[in-house]
This record gives structure tokens, sequence and C-alpha cells, in this order.
């Protein structure tokens, strides 16, 4: 309870509290679903590079959809299981011509123009200084 704070009773701060509440709950959510669910030793050293890993994995996801993602209504706000779906689960294959390589996607895949465009979007990014 949040006695002896001054406005802790108003229906504002209640309800800011609360917003941040729930957006916790769901980074806890996120973070379940790219692999903190269930970790895979019984030994610290290695549930510690694993809960590195699963953070990250949430955090490029996260850039991945504020950055290239944005106007794609059905993805800009999509849970991991949906992007993981769509788009990590990509149905292409690599391979070579004229020492370049080359990613050729399903054409019947109703997520190839988002791919496209994520992928140009991301290459287009100014280099990290």
């Amino acid at each position: 309870h949040m006695w002896g704070i001054a406005g802790s009773h108003q229906i504002q701060f209640l309800d800011a509290l609360h917003r941040d509440h729930a957006e916790v709950e769901d980074r806890v959510r996120t973070g379940k679903a790219m692999g903190l669910a269930n970790l895979p030793s019984q030994s610290w050293q290695i549930n510690t590079g694993w809960m590195l890993a699963a953070n990250l994995a949430a955090d490029l996801d996260a850039w991945l959809r504020l950055l290239t993602l944005h106007d794609q209504d059905d993805l800009e706000d999509a849970e991991p299981d949906t992007m993981r779906l769509r788009l990590y689960h990509l149905p292409a294959r690599l391979a070579r011509h004229a020492r370049r390589r080359i990613l050729r996607i399903e054409r019947t895949w109703p997520w190839a123009a988002a791919f496209t465009t994520s992928w140009n979007r991301l290459t287009q990014l100014p280099p990290a200084t």
C-alpha cells in the first residue's frame, strides 16, 4: 500500500502506477517468449549467458520493429511468436551466383513484402559511430 506518499490516493496517480505495472508485466511476458521461461542448466554461468542472449534477442526484436516495421500494421506491435512465425522462420534458399549471395524467397509467402521492406530499411541505415 502507498501510505504517507503525497497524492497516492488520487485517481491520476493510481492510473499512472497501474500503467507502469502493466508495462513491466508486458516486458516480463515478452522476455519469457524470447527464452526466459525455462533456464537451460543448473549452472549459474550457463544461465547467466542464456539470460543475456534472451534479453539481447528481445532488444533486437524491439529495435527491428521500431526501425523497419513502424508502418506495417500487423507487425509493428506483434508478439514475439507472431514475429517468429512471419519473419524469422523464412521459407527461402541462400544461393551463390557470380561471387554474390542471393536470398531466394518463396513468391507465395504472404510476408515476403514485409521482409523485403524490412531488409531494405536495415541496409539503408547509416553505420554506427
